[in-house]
């Protein structure tokens, strides 16, 4: 058995979550902050079968997309700046995803 623990965009969420509910598999939902950017995401934690790990991560690259975001960041206050002053342009991969194997499961 695999722990998938998959970051994905906030505005990917809501297609993400309904690929993978209508395929059979469930996931917990974890609203979580990107440190770089400091822009929304959401990790989802997925268990699955060994054999269903390339399944999962299909259904997270159909429905995840990349994007190229422009934010105000704090990164740079230790030289005078304001967060208004610093703007980070970057290219947001659609999802970042982890794979582990998981040594114990059971449903309590």
């Amino acid at each position: 058995m695999k722990l998938i623990i998959a970051i994905i965009n906030n505005d990917d969420r809501e297609a993400v979550l309904s690929a993978l509910t209508q395929e059979g598999f469930t996931a917990t939902r974890l609203s979580t902050t990107g440190g770089f950017l400091m822009a929304g995401n959401t990790t989802l934690l997925i268990g699955a079968e060994d054999e269903q790990v390339a399944a999962v991560k299909n259904i997270i690259e159909q429905h995840s997309s990349t994007r190229t975001l422009s934010v105000t960041t704090d990164s740079s206050l230790g030289r005078g700046l304001s967060a208004a002053d610093v703007k980070v342009t970057a290219k947001v991969k659609g999802a970042t995803v982890f794979v582990l194997d998981v040594e114990h499961f059971e449903k309590l």
